[in-house]
């Protein structure tokens, strides 16, 4: 499939359009000319139907699709007279990322986006990525596939964005380490017992950036952080000890790179999603974007410290993860969506997620790899499995 356009405008597909990354991507596409400059081969959503319609509409999308199949005469209705193609369920996911397009943002949460934006890294399209679960559940089998597509991995997340811009071209050898910055999320500063206690409507309150409910309790509990570490493994091609983390409350310096020579770059700007999308859209030319901009002499401090494994486990999860290979991504990632529902559904406290997901990777410790992408989903479907045994067992 080639990548050149068949017309002046830009081609770029959203997978995961209604959530916090694909309404700031549309919000980016407009302030830079909109359908004046950009086409839309595909758009996908889920459940907000009236929110998709308006952004199809909005975009003139060739095709808009919704993941679940039960809403597909709704969307069909809504687009009748549009001219726009509708479809709904798995199937059409997939079409979606197989249409032909220069970008693919892949902004679907969750294992749902795995299969979707490899149909587009085969088509050659160059990928943006926001989808965590590609690399840390299948991120040998992703990278590889990237490899024989021969389109370019874009990080989306604004820490992995941040490397990417400072990581310099043909330096890779000097690489010492890495430095992710978290936020610490609305409880850095409580007690283990006083996390035991907290809700998921707290859990919720990011204090920095406004996303939504499963991906703000992520960053609460920095599960967040440990999918982004084993992502910087896969992205960046680094040993799990050359990765750190650290903890930075005014999200000012997103991420930075330490090199041999004692050097750290970083990359800096006000707490905006719209900086990493604007990039991965203009890269590799930079645009003018509608952020705030840094105001040095206003801004106070930076301050960080040492995130405590005490009270966020997740980071050694992750570390344990890496340190043992195989599918041991794909197996965290799965075990922690369900301990993520169990706590959503006041199941299991705050802290028993951890727990959960801990018990779940020893117990699959089998050295098993990735020869297929089948692999990675019986993997996930086992994680889970276990999971859920264990909170049927605890109850």
């Amino acid at each position: 499939m080639s990548n050149a356009p068949t017309t002046n405008r830009r081609r770029i597909s959203i997978l995961g359009a209604t959530g916090s990354i694909g309404c700031n991507t549309l919000d980016v596409m407009a302030h830079l000319g909109g359908r004046e400059v950009f086409e839309v081969p595909a758009i996908t959503g889920k459940g907000n139907i009236k929110r998709l319609v308006e952004q199809a509409k909005q975009t003139g999308a060739a095709f808009a699709v919704t993941a679940d199949p039960d809403r597909y005469a709704e969307l069909k209705s809504a687009l009748a007279g549009t001219g726009i193609e509708a479809g709904a369920g798995p199937t059409a996911l997939i079409e979606a990322g197989a249409r032909d397009t220069d970008l693919l943002i892949a902004g679907i949460v969750g294992i749902a986006g795995l299969e979707p934006t490899l149909a587009a890294v085969a088509g050659g399209a160059d990928i943006g990525l926001a989808n965590k679960e590609c690399l840390v559940s299948a991120g040998d089998l992703f990278t590889a596939a990237i490899t024989r597509g021969g389109g370019k991995l874009l990080p989306v997340d604004s820490e992995h964005n941040a490397i990417f811009q400072v990581l310099e071209e043909n330096q890779h050898h000097a690489v010492d380490r890495i430095i992710l910055t978290a936020s610490g999320g609305p409880f850095r500063d409580f007690t283990r017992a006083r996390m035991a206690a907290v809700t998921p409507e707290t859990a919720a309150a990011h204090p920095n950036y406004s996303m939504g409910l499963k991906i703000s309790i992520d960053s609460a509990s920095m599960f967040n952080k440990a999918l982004e570490m084993i992502e910087a493994r896969h992205l960046f091609g680094i040993r799990p000890d050359q990765i750190e983390v650290v903890i930075h409350p005014q999200s000012v310096i997103h991420s930075m790179v330490g090199y041999c020579d004692g050097s750290v770059l970083a990359q800096l700007g006000v707490p905006d999603m719209r900086h990493a999308i604007g990039y991965a859209i203009s890269h590799p030319r930079r645009a003018s974007l509608p952020v705030e901009r840094l105001d040095f002499a206003k801004l106070a401090r930076l301050d960080f410290f040492a995130p405590d494994e005490e009270r966020f486990p997740a980071l050694t999860l992750a570390r344990i993860a890496m340190q043992r290979g195989g599918l041991q991504g794909a197996i965290l990632n799965g075990a922690k969506e369900i301990a993520l529902e169990a706590f959503i559904a006041g199941r299991i406290g705050f802290l028993v997620m951890a727990d959960i997901v801990a018990a779940v990777m020893d117990r699959l410790d089998d050295g098993r790899v990735a020869r297929s992408i089948d692999d990675v989903y019986a993997t996930d479907r086992d994680a889970r499995a276990v999971a859920a045994s264990l909170l049927r067992k605890s109850a």
